[in-house]
Parts: C-alpha cells; sequence; structure tokens
C-alpha cells in the first residue's frame, strides 16, 4: 500500500503538489481546473485593490476560451468570491482577499459527485469487499482534500507568471 504523509503546513503549494501522483490531476474536472486558473490571475491582479480584468483578458492570460471564462466568471460571481462592473472600464475583481478564498471554495462549485477509481469496476467499492487499491485510492483523495481546504489564493499574490505559449495542435489534417 502506497502511504501518504499528511498535508505538511511547512511545504509551499508547488513543493507539495511536486510530491503527489499526476493521478490526482484527473480527480477535478477541467472546468474546475479552468475556474482555479481564472481565480488566480485575479489574485496575482490583487496587490492593486482598484485592478480589474476583463473575461477576454483572464481567458488570454490562462490561454482558456473566453466564452468558457465568461461562465466560470458568472458562476463565481453568483456565487460571491468575484464581483464584476460592466462596461468600459469594468471587468472582474476577487470579492474579497486572496487569503479569504481557499481552492476547496472554488473547487465544490464546479465538481459533481463522481465514483473514485475501482480496479473491480464501477459500482463495486462501497458494496462487499473493497479492491486492492481502496486504501491507497482514499488516503490520495484525503490528502488532496486537505491541500484544497488549507490552500487561500494567497500563494498567487505578488506572482505574475508570462503566459504560457499553446501548443501546435497535434490533430492530424485528413
Amino acid at each position: 500500500m502506497v502511504q501518504f504523509a499528511p498535508c505538511a503546513s511547512n511545504l509551499s503549494p508547488t513543493d507539495f503538489l511536486k510530491g503527489l501522483p499526476q493521478t490526482l490531476n484527473m480527480i477535478h474536472h477541467k472546468t474546475t481546473q479552468n475556474a482555479i486558473a481564472a481565480m488566480s490571475r485575479l489574485a496575482e491582479l490583487h496587490t492593486d485593490a482598484t485592478r480589474s480584468a476583463s473575461s477576454r483578458e483572464l481567458a488570454e492570460s490562462r490561454n482558456l476560451p473566453v466564452p468558457l471564462v465568461a461562465k466560470i466568471l458568472t458562476v463565481l460571481s453568483r456565487n460571491g468570491l468575484v464581483t464584476g462592473s460592466p462596461g468600459p472600464g469594468g471587468g472582474y475583481r476577487l470579492a474579497k482577499p486572496p487569503a479569504k478564498i481557499r481552492l476547496k471554495d472554488v473547487a465544490v462549485l464546479f465538481e459533481r459527485e463522481t465514483e473514485g477509481l475501482c480496479a473491480y469496476g464501477p459500482g463495486w467499492c462501497g458494496h462487499g469487499t473493497p479492491c486492492p487499491l481502496h486504501d491507497s485510492v482514499s488516503q490520495m483523495k484525503e490528502v488532496f482534500e486537505e491541500f484544497l481546504n488549507k490552500t487561500t489564493f494567497a500563494v498567487f499574490e505578488n506572482s505574475d507568471p508570462k503566459p504560457a505559449k499553446r501548443r501546435a495542435s497535434t490533430k492530424r489534417k485528413p
């Protein structure tokens, strides 16, 4: 069985994530990842309390589709995590300080309950003998949930990474 240490508060989120298996990236839906990406940009901009960003600016800074970011911002606004101002000079900003917004606050808005990984197939775990991966997967989920619960968007303040370049399409032409 794989053993995981509890989330250590002395580790930075980056160092903590380096220690987690890549499979944890599959736990959350793509929309959740995109919402966290948009919120992280707003947290980066939060040092200037008057600075807001349009959905287009946020989308371009994170290489996301503008319509998707607009939908995400609507959900975040309805749930009190961002505020928006329409019109020229308008845009979005965090509704409260980044240190008061946990990654989990965003994740719960976009996640659906899904059945966890089970080596025996869907519907097995929780009904009878657990599969051989049950304990390890449960530990991974607990560690990741603790990470989401403890980590705030304050980790993104005062950082301003250069936007990543879009990858070339790997689709083959017919």
